[in-house]
């Protein structure tokens, strides 16, 4: 089939994704005129149902929002309700709650590089049939999961939606003697995490770039998962620069609470996502966004590692606008919060109390954190008894749908060019092809569901 005339392609239903989606693809002479990822999961009704809602019950419920990074929703509702009720959680509930976090960046991240996107630039249609060609391999990415699941399950009580988590801290403390054993089966991980960086080097990465504004929380001196200040890399294009560059380019910030005036979310007709723009044009949050403001701070091992993998130095100024090597830079993060991880063990003392008193009162309060997919954001506030009176998610794939849209628009252009002259590429090429970039960015698209307010009008 050519790819001169009109063509619409639809993908009824994307695969090796969290949750259900379906793209629209538009060709018209060789133009690609629509690329369209449609949300169209049921409505979550989270921001409406937390009110009227107690404000210790915040963490508990938003967990739910999803079951691959439910320590995400619990850190920033948790931190957003503290900051209602003027609580600021430090010492080693803080760096408990930081070792936690890094148990889901280990086990959600190897996930989504062993299970969901590994088998694209290996050529198989799933995990299970690569694994009977790469079973070593596969084998490996379970060990680094199976780590990051321990840390979670003997801090949040299980692997799944863990339950130990309160606002001020935790239910229960675990004692150093806790975590001892817990250390030596990071370090075997650790191990396994950068030859999973060897591994992921080796893959064929197609030509790609991204011209849009990337954000994320950035934090002085350690690179940041569990808090921050939003933080602002400019789009090459605006610095006339091609979306490919990898020069890093001055950033900017803003306090987190005039994120809802920065970041503005609106609603469009064929998704349950609200559409997210930065300052009026587009922007990524994720791992290229961490990377690129925060590279830096990675620990010595992590940045060695990045290195050795073809990604240069983040010191010297060196960004990846690469959307498909995402899956190389998740990979040295994961050798990062392994050891950050073991950083944290290693530094940990029990705390005198599991948690620390957060009495309600009335107010709004803001949170942020990194999820896996990027940056999170809660506000709430509060009535003078702590009921909750309105809520506010902003999850990472909802941010990001416009940037995701905008590189599936230039993936296939590009692929079509490149065929000028040929018999250009047939539908199943070209929803392969859509597919595989949508994966690039590890959309939840679960998380980014929303309740929109609806007017019924009957005549």
């Amino acid at each position: 089939m050519t790819h001169r005339g009109s063509r619409v392609v639809h993908v009824g239903g994307l695969s090796r994704v969290e949750g259900e989606g379906t793209l629209r693809l538009r060709v018209d002479e060789g133009r690609v005129t629509i690329a369209q990822l449609r949300i169209y999961e049921p409505p979550r009704f989270f921001e409406a149902f937390l009110r009227g809602r107690a404000h210790t019950e915040p963490p508990d419920i938003t967990s739910r929002v999803c079951g691959i990074c439910p320590v995400a929703y619990q850190m920033s509702a948790c931190k957003a309700v503290e900051d209602a009720c003027g609580v600021t959680v430090t010492g080693s509930l803080a760096a408990l709650r930081r070792l936690l976090y890094c148990g889901e960046w280990i086990e959600s991240q190897t996930l989504h590089i062993y299970l969901l996107h590994a088998p694209d630039f290996l050529g198989y249609p799933d995990a299970i049939t690569m694994a009977r060609r790469h079973r070593a391999d596969v084998e490996r990415g379970l060990r680094i999961k199976q780590a990051g699941n321990a840390i979670v399950e003997l801090l949040g009580g299980r692997a799944i939606h863990p339950v130990n988590v309160r606002l001020g801290g935790f239910h229960r403390a675990p004692d150093r003697a806790d975590l001892a054993p817990l250390a030596e089966r990071l370090r075997r991980a650790r191990e396994d995490a950068l030859r999973t960086v060897e591994w992921v080097a080796g893959f064929d990465f197609p030509d790609a770039g991204c011209d849009a504004q990337l954000l994320a929380l950035a934090e002085p001196g350690r690179y940041a998962i569990d808090g921050g200040t939003p933080t602002v890399m400019p789009a090459p294009g605006s610095a006339g620069l091609t979306p490919d560059s990898t020069r890093a380019l001055p950033t900017r910030t803003f306090p987190l609470r005039d994120f809802e005036h920065h970041v503005i979310e609106q609603p469009l007709p064929h998704s349950t996502a609200l559409y997210s723009s930065l300052d009026g044009g587009l922007h990524l949050t994720g791992c290229l966004a961490r990377y690129a403001v925060s590279g830096r701070w990675l620990s010595p091992l992590a940045l060695q590692a990045a290195h050795a993998a073809g990604l240069g130095d983040p010191r010297a100024g060196v960004v990846c606008r690469n959307p498909f090597r995402s899956i190389l830079v998740r990979a040295v993060e994961v050798v990062y919060a392994l050891d950050e991880a073991l950083r944290l063990i290693d530094a940990y003392e029990s705390p005198p109390a599991p948690a620390v008193s957060v009495p309600p009162r009335a107010g709004s309060g803001r949170g942020a954190t990194e999820a896996p997919r990027g940056l999170l954001y809660h506000r709430y506030r509060l009535a003078a008894d702590g009921t909750v009176t309105r809520a506010v998610l902003v999850p990472p794939t909802a941010q990001n749908q416009y940037a995701i849209e905008d590189h599936l628009g230039r993936v296939v252009q590009a692929r079509l060019d490149s065929l000028s002259g040929s018999d250009g590429l047939d539908d199943d090429e070209l929803r392969l092809l859509c597919e595989r970039a949508i994966r690039n960015h590890d959309p939840c698209i679960s998380c980014a569901t929303h309740f929109l307010d609806l007017t019924v009008e009957r005549h």
